[in-house]
């Protein structure tokens, strides 16, 4: 799977060329064997490190290796993958509030999902 497609791209170097914004996040990766997901809110000049909301056993605000995400090897020959159905419209620092009290992303996302819903049904 492609992890980061040209528009992708282009969103989150922008996003990186305008830091200390609390950016949306723009792309959502995944392990689908185990731990692991992360929400990627810029990537730097190079292409080469992405800044977002990790979270390998806690999340937490920083800074990862695209390069290296890429080269992740998993068993039946999977690696990391990009979630195609994710959007949001909550800022990074809402997320990382979210799953630090949820305890992880996933849990946050069905969290956040509901409150979605709830926002809808109720005209806000």
């Amino acid at each position: 799977m492609i992890l980061l497609t040209d528009d992708l791209r282009d969103q989150l170097l922008a996003n990186g060329r305008r830091r200390g914004f609390d950016h949306v996040p723009v792309v959502k990766f995944f392990n689908p064997l185990g731990e692991g997901v992360w929400l990627a809110t810029e990537l730097d000049a190079d292409g080469d490190i992405m800044f977002g909301l990790a979270d390998i056993g806690y999340p937490e605000l920083g800074s990862w290796s695209l390069p290296e995400m890429q080269a992740i090897r998993l068993p039946f020959g999977m690696g990391i993958e990009r979630d195609l159905l994710f959007t949001t419209s909550l800022p990074v620092s809402a997320w990382a509030e979210a799953a630090r009290e949820a305890g992880s992303i996933r849990a946050a996302q069905r969290i956040v999902h509901a409150l979605a819903l709830t926002g809808r049904e109720h005209g806000t």
